[in-house]
């Protein structure tokens, strides 16, 4: 019997994500069909795109303003497809604006909802537990203390792990990652990661830039600018400064970038997971729009902002937000990590910590494809 499946994720991380349950899906269901919303990973696992996922990528509560009669066309057209080609499930995955309110849609069509990386209203925006409970059949969460949050709440959810958990490896080792991209092998490696997202990287770069000049003043290491797969770093704005500052530009190869690296400089967002699962040591940073900053320090209700130091529940690694995020200050926590070879160890054994919190007894991918058939099967007989 076909399984007609809306698969929808509005992210690059959660495009990995959703592509590799496709993949799990497909081997106990080979006659499953996917459509939706649908990055890279996921047309590359075979998704029918109805929207491109590229097309929602946008951070800031000030930001997302400009872009609403767009994403707002994208919501339209995967609606429309929920009439025309009744799925027998929908797959949601993170992205909660644009999908909470698609789980709506789908539920006046009667169709069940899995949810896969839950919304932060643990941090901000409460309210939204109230749809998630009339429109989710089953939440699927990636962070450990979200389960008691959300079952608190009366939304049906289960912990599954960190999907990241079981894929983050280097696929090279030191001396080949060196020969690849022509870097001394006995120099230390300070990897910058400003964002995946081409506003990130344009908001991030300068302090980012003016952090690794001096750190160079300092040390003598080979500073690497990882960027996802195809960025195009010689179309941005700081192009010209990247190639004066002798930065080894890396697209494409995040996971090698950070698994060789001494030190990280992070943007806050999923590659800190990455970097925790690899062990690396880390200084986080985030900046936003001035008016989304004053927006968001009135909603949002978390003690940390790096979802690191919120799994560990203490301040595990330097965070460095909106004004704090200058490069000598970057610089000054770069300096003290590189100098005290102590801080690291204790940083590494915390973020050690931090991965076996992540990490499920079962492979979150398959307990994501067993939960997807399991609410597909419940609303068949119900349907019988």
């Amino acid at each position: 019997m076909l399984v007609r499946v809306l698969i929808s994720a509005g992210e690059a991380s959660g495009d990995l994500y959703a592509s590799r349950v496709v993949e799990a899906v497909r081997l106990r269901r080979p006659d499953a069909e996917f459509f939706g919303c649908a990055g890279p990973r996921m047309q590359a696992a075979g998704v029918r795109t109805i929207v491109d996922a590229r097309s929602l990528a946008v951070v800031g509560l000030v930001e997302v303003l400009a872009h609403i009669p767009r994403i707002y066309g994208e919501y339209r057209k995967l609606s429309r497809a929920i009439g025309t080609e009744r799925p027998d499930v929908a797959v949601l995955t993170d992205s909660p604006d644009f999908h909470l309110r698609l789980a709506k849609r789908l539920r006046r069509h009667g169709i069940p909802v899995v949810y896969l990386i839950a919304p932060q209203a643990w941090a901000w925006r409460r309210g939204r537990v109230r749809t998630m409970r009339a429109t989710i059949d089953r939440l699927l969460c990636i962070f450990p203390f979200e389960e008691d949050f959300f079952r608190r709440y009366g939304v049906p959810v289960t912990y599954i792990g960190h999907p990241l958990a079981r894929i983050v490896k280097p696929s090279l080792d030191r001396n080949e990652f060196c020969e690849r991209f022509n870097l001394p092998r006995d120099r230390r490696i300070v990897t910058l990661l400003p964002g995946s997202r081409r506003g990130e990287v344009e908001r991030h770069m300068r302090a980012l830039l003016d952090a690794a000049h001096l750190i160079g003043k300092r040390y003598s290491v080979s500073f690497i600018l990882a960027l996802p797969t195809q960025f195009g770093a010689e179309k941005t704005s700081f192009w010209e400064r990247i190639r004066a500052s002798s930065i080894q530009v890396i697209e494409g190869f995040t996971w090698d970038a950070l698994a060789q690296a001494e030190l990280a400089l992070a943007a806050s967002g999923t590659v800190t997971v990455e970097a925790a699962l690899l062990g690396v040591p880390m200084v986080t940073f985030y900046r936003v729009n001035a008016l989304s900053w004053i927006v968001g320090r009135w909603l949002v209700k978390a003690p940390f902002l790096s979802m690191v130091n919120l799994v560990a529940g203490r301040r595990v690694v330097p965070e460095l937000i909106q004004d704090e995020m200058t490069g000598e200050r970057i610089a000054a926590e770069a300096v003290r990590l590189l100098e005290d070879e102590a801080s690291r160890v204790t940083m590494r054994a915390d973020l050690a910590e931090v991965a076996h919190k992540l990490s499920g007894a079962r492979d979150p991918i398959e307990t994501a494809a067993d939960w997807i058939e399991k609410v597909w099967s419940e609303e068949t007989v119900q349907a019988g």
